[in-house]
């Protein structure tokens, strides 16, 4: 069953990631509003995608890729950025950074879930054991 994590400053956005990922089998959502949030909820449960948003008010999407790459436990996870950014500076740097996929906003269902899918069967079962961490 995929976990998945869906960081975005705007609940609206966070939903329209949900609904458009639920079709996948068995899926289960967390959704956290910042970075911050987002790398406290990495550090206490196993995700097998993170979805990130670049823009964000404490800490912004490419440091949360950053993080997620710095981490021996986290290094395989599948990340695709979905953002407003949609210039060829902001891509590099967000691929550079170790994202998996990048994608700008507004983005079609049918996109998102594919890239998702894609992303998902190549992964390893689970980024990070089962057991939450301290």
């Amino acid at each position: 069953m995929p976990e998945v994590l869906v960081v975005d400053d705007s609940k609206v956005m966070r939903e329209m990631v949900v609904a458009c990922l639920r079709p996948y089998p068995d899926s289960r959502f967390t959704q956290a509003s910042s970075g911050l949030e987002a790398i406290e909820q990495l550090t206490l449960k196993a995700y097998d995608l993170l979805v990130l948003d670049l823009n964000m008010p404490d800490i912004g999407g490419i440091e949360v890729v950053e993080f997620v790459r710095g981490q021996d436990q986290l290094r395989s996870l599948p990340i695709i950025i979905v953002t407003t950014r949609g210039d060829e500076a902001s891509r590099e740097r967000a691929l550079q950074a170790g994202a998996s996929l990048f994608m700008t906003k507004p983005f079609t269902p049918d996109s998102l879930q594919g890239a998702a899918r894609s992303l998902l069967e190549k992964a390893p079962a689970k980024a990070l054991d089962e057991a939450p961490r301290g």
